[in-house]
């Protein structure tokens, strides 16, 4: 395993971090006594050969339902100076309360202390100022940190490149570590917020690239094409870890067997200046032939936030799901994500084009190229996508 600086930490970080999102019992939080035996025993399994591959990093989180207690039936028996575990709590409406859903995921653990803890979700306005505020959740950890408990202080991300930027510099309390956030070839609009946590020395940790990075366990044939002779994500793991900022990416195994591709990455990640650039060509031209050029990049076009759009209508986000069908054939995953809208809060806010014929959007697209085009776009884009509304993993049953 190749193993990097984690920043201002002095972590040596494997490149692949085993994430704790896809081998626990529920997304709900149960008794240990209702996860079967097979499912805690798979979940060990796994943890035994991250291992064994040196992927000694486990990364899990409060709000990952039975994810916590599992392993805490196996974190305790592992030599611990061996394992860097990491896991996450919600920033709460007081320091107290976050400390003691901290103190309940340690005990769920079973461990004396966790190497890294972030603070879950820094996605919003409110989550950044909850987070980052006099008394607020980032000092309450700092405090977990003076006890012992916590060896190093981060958060993770969903949220809008301008929130992280602002989370990044933040100074109070000494600001984080580090930074769990989303960044691959589909999504490469958090680029800045990567650079400003460099210039910090900060830990940058990149989260979900083969699922949010395009479901790439299942690509389409277009993909596969595209990306010969790399599995597409293999590719995008190359993509991830052939920038020298990034320290490690996430692999959401849910079973011990779901490393494999993970490692080929790391095997041909000394072959980058070969393999990646025929295949970002491709895929750089794919997107141009499918795409009328101002609609290239939606998150750089000026385009209204979906807070400032009427009917909350997710423009940026529907215009990019609509490049990714029409470049790379990423209908499903496209789908998912455009389903979500209007389900998933602060993780995925806006809505769809649902209701696109009971708003003016003239006014907030006045002066955007191809202004007048934009609505006949998103009414493709949801005929193309819109389906049953999905809810969150975290949701779900």
């Amino acid at each position: 395993m190749l193993y990097r600086r984690f920043g201002r930490t002095e972590i040596a970080m494997p490149v692949l971090s085993c994430g704790g999102m896809r081998y626990q019992h529920k997304w709900q939080d149960v008794p240990l006594d209702q996860i079967p035996a097979e499912n805690q025993e798979n979940l060990e399994n796994t943890i035994r050969r991250a291992l064994e591959l040196g992927i000694n990093h486990i990364e899990t989180a409060r709000g990952y339902g039975s994810s916590e207690r599992q392993l805490g039936r196996i974190l305790p028996k592992l030599p611990r100076r061996q394992i860097i575990v990491q896991t996450k709590v919600a920033p709460a409406e007081t320091p107290d309360e976050f400390t003691r859903n901290f103190e309940d995921s340690l005990s769920r653990l079973g461990l004396d202390y966790v190497d890294l803890l972030a603070i879950h979700g820094i996605n919003n306005r409110d989550t950044l100022e909850r987070s980052i505020r006099a008394g607020g959740c980032l000092e309450a950890a700092r405090a977990i940190q003076r006890r012992g408990l916590a060896r190093h202080i981060g958060f993770s991300t969903h949220g809008p490149t301008e929130v992280i930027l602002q989370a990044v510099n933040c100074d109070r309390a000494g600001g984080f570590d580090y930074v769990n956030l989303h960044w691959y070839y589909i999504y490469q609009k958090n680029f800045p917020a990567i650079e400003a946590a460099s210039r910090r020395d900060m830990g940058i940790f990149i989260i979900s690239p083969s699922d949010k990075g395009g479901m790439l366990y299942d690509p389409p044939a277009r993909l596969v094409e595209l990306c010969h002779p790399l599995h597409p994500a293999v590719f995008n793991d190359m993509f991830c870890l052939s920038c020298p900022l990034v320290h490690t990416i996430s692999v959401g195994a849910a079973r011990p067997t779901d490393f494999g591709l993970h490692l080929q990455a790391v095997g041909l990640l000394d072959r980058a200046a070969e393999f990646l650039p025929p295949i970002l060509s491709r895929l750089d031209a794919a997107l141009r032939e499918a795409v009328e050029p101002e609609l290239l990049d939606p998150f750089g076009m000026g385009l209204p936030d979906w807070e400032n759009t009427p009917g909350q209508i997710n423009i940026p986000v529907i215009l990019w799901l609509r490049n990714l069908v029409k470049a790379f054939d990423l209908r499903r995953y496209a789908e998912m994500r455009y389903n979500l809208l209007g389900q998933g809060g602060h993780w995925f806010p806006g809505q769809t084009a649902a209701k696109l014929d009971e708003v003016d959007l003239a006014p907030v697209l006045r002066g955007i190229p191809l202004a007048e085009r934009i609505p006949g776009f998103l009414r493709e884009a949801h005929a193309l996508l819109g389906r049953q509304s999905v809810k969150r993993l975290s949701e779900s049953s």
